[in-house]
């Protein structure tokens, strides 16, 4: 019985381990939003609200109402995310493409599009690594990696735009990224939409995006998802009939 007990104290310490924000600047955190009730606007772990302190975005301030900024992870193209784009451009959307070397350098037609059409192509690391742990010329050289083949192969600047990958991050990161002259976006509302061989079924998809839309949303979707295909028009008519607008980052961040 005791050994029994040892073991779930030890499964318990582990989860508040991975749960719990670390301190320190070279301490990797996790990023999350606990998904909330009735449209509320989501609140984070008070130890990330240094953030702010080094122009860290999740959510819009409250004055800006009922607004939606749509973002997207995108590694790679499978044919879905050119389809994205196609939904986007049909309803007339601005989006923000956080974008891997991988995609720009095999679908340089596809990344110059993004551009063509008024979307937001942002920085997400040219090869999607953990940087939490990463030193100064790690972290630096993946960032300026990205962008350099970026304008290498589409002729455009990205935009100072910076999302971690997975979310995994230290106050360090967002410190060298602000030095960098990056805003570090990261989401206030995401799901399980990633993984292509576990596809949410499309209306349990949409019922989750649409009980969770709240004024100021900064929302992650992947373009890859045949899911998000499937839902992402009726998704951006919904949350129009319910009042809402779609934005850019530049708004969202005042440099607009």
């Amino acid at each position: 019985m005791k050994t029994r007990i040892l073991n779930i104290l030890t499964v318990l310490m582990l989860c508040l381990t991975i749960l719990t924000p670390k301190a320190g600047a070279k301490s990797p955190n996790n990023w999350y939003c606990v998904h909330t009730a009735n449209h509320q606007r989501p609140r984070v772990d008070a130890a990330l609200s240094y953030i702010e302190k080094y122009d860290g975005y999740y959510i819009a301030p409250e004055e800006q109402g009922k607004v939606i900024y749509l973002t997207f992870d995108a590694g790679y193209e499978n044919g879905n995310v050119a389809k994205i784009l196609d939904i986007l451009k049909e309803k007339e959307v601005s989006a923000a493409f956080f974008v891997l070397s991988h995609l720009i350098e095999k679908d340089t037609a596809l990344v110059t599009r993004m551009f063509d059409e008024g979307h937001t192509v942002c920085n997400h690391t040219a090869k999607h690594k953990d940087l939490s742990l990463a030193d100064r010329a790690t972290f630096e050289g993946e960032l300026e990696d990205l962008s350099r083949v970026c304008l290498e192969k589409t002729g455009r600047e990205m935009a100072k735009y910076y999302r971690p990958p997975e979310g995994r991050f230290s106050e360090n990161n967002l410190k060298w990224a602000q030095e960098m002259g990056y805003r570090t976006i990261f989401w206030s509302f995401a799901y399980a939409d990633w993984d292509n061989q576990r596809q949410m079924n499309p209306n349990k998809a949409k019922e989750k995006i649409l009980s969770n839309v709240h004024p100021g949303e900064v929302i992650l979707l992947h373009p890859t998802s045949q899911t998000n295909v499937l839902v992402l028009g009726e998704v951006i008519d919904e949350c129009r009939r319910m009042g809402y607008r779609f934005g850019t980052l530049d708004e969202l961040t005042g440099r607009a």
